[in-house]
């Protein structure tokens, strides 16, 4: 699951700017993040139920679910193509 080593030829084949190739992918990830934690937050918000003694659930070892980290999704998506920005020329 750790990130591999991306050759530069391979983001040059989708722009010519190094930096420009790294903040799509940065704010890819910062999606992938927030959909993430929106998705925990409904699944939890639909088991919870609300009550005055309610026990906190301990997290066990076993409920562990491991998932692609957020850059490495993001930099295979943009690698990929999957990822569709455009460029704002006046700031």
């Amino acid at each position: 699951m750790a990130i591999k080593t991306i050759p530069l030829r391979d983001v040059d084949e989708y722009t010519e700017n190094i930096y420009e190739a790294v903040c799509v992918m940065s704010g890819q990830a910062r999606r992938v993040l927030n959909d993430r934690i929106v998705e925990r937050s409904i699944r939890e918000a639909e088991t919870e139920e609300y009550g005055v003694f309610d026990e906190i659930e301990e997290k066990t070892p076993e409920d562990y679910e491991e998932k692609e980290k957020e850059t490495t999704e993001a930099i295979a998506q943009f690698l990929s193509g999957d990822i569709a920005w455009r460029r704002r020329e006046n700031f």
